[in-house]
């Protein structure tokens, strides 16, 4: 009050309480909380009727299947805008694990889509147990457990299909439905069938040196060496024999 606020301001030439007392009528409350940043990125809305951000599936209806939205992350939470209008479509906080699915039930899609008949193809081609699975999981979860079909599916990228159809008819009989287990099991039948190639076959006698049937190694450097007097013998010409 009796330095800052008598001081003439040096740009504007005036005193800065008088200009304070000009701007006060038009000043308002600070808000309770500061400003909340944020990350901006587009998104399309999947066959799920969802958006995937970070791992996570957050449901985007009414926007429809197949169009571009706009994501705000926030610190706590996230919103779904509309791309062209940035109109607000849903709010959604922030899931705390990978993997996620915030989707209310009664929004799940459960009629099969173009993607889903694809999937199922492709899992018939590995065999019958991986087609029972796999369509055990659609009922189930709706389109929203397609990513985990796919998962099933592209294990015939690195594993035999027998072997994933024999470790899908294990998970159906243990009622295993994650698709993290069935690459497990894959992978100890195949390291299991490995195993089975280096094992020797049953009644298969490792080699041995002593046997009363093994003459000992002098008699056949004996046998050799008369051979060999024998051989040279019969090579020399018939005078010097002779």
């Amino acid at each position: 009050m009796r330095w800052a606020a008598q001081r003439i301001h040096g740009s504007a030439k005036r005193q800065v309480e008088a200009m304070f007392q000009e701007e006060r009528p038009l000043l308002k409350p600070l808000p309770l909380q500061g400003f909340a940043y944020f990350t901006e990125s587009l998104r399309t809305v999947c066959d799920d009727s969802c958006v995937r951000v970070e791992h996570s599936s957050y449901a985007a209806r009414p926007a429809p299947i197949g169009s571009r939205v706009l994501v705000r992350l926030f610190e706590q939470h996230l919103e779904i805008r509309d791309f062209q209008s940035q109109a607000l479509l849903r709010t959604h906080p922030r899931a705390t694990q990978p993997g996620s699915v915030i989707l209310p039930d009664e929004e799940r899609p459960f009629n099969p889509s173009r993607e889903t008949r694809r999937i199922l193809t492709q899992a018939k081609a590995i065999g019958p147990a991986t087609e029972q699975l796999c369509q055990c999981l659609f009922e189930q979860e709706g389109r929203v457990g397609q990513r985990r079909l796919w998962g099933i599916v592209s294990l015939a990228k690195r594993y035999p299909r027998t072997l994933i159809d024999r470790a899908c008819a294990m998970a159906l009989h243990d009622g295993v439905h994650s698709y993290p287990q069935i690459k497990a099991l894959t992978e100890r039948l195949l390291n299991e069938a490995l195993a089975d190639i280096d094992t020797p076959v049953q009644g298969e006698l490792a080699l041995t040196q002593d046997d009363r049937l093994i003459r000992a190694a002098a008699d056949y450097g004996d046998l050799f060496s008369l051979g060999a007097q024998k051989s040279a013998a019969l090579s020399l010409p018939l005078e010097d024999a002779k």
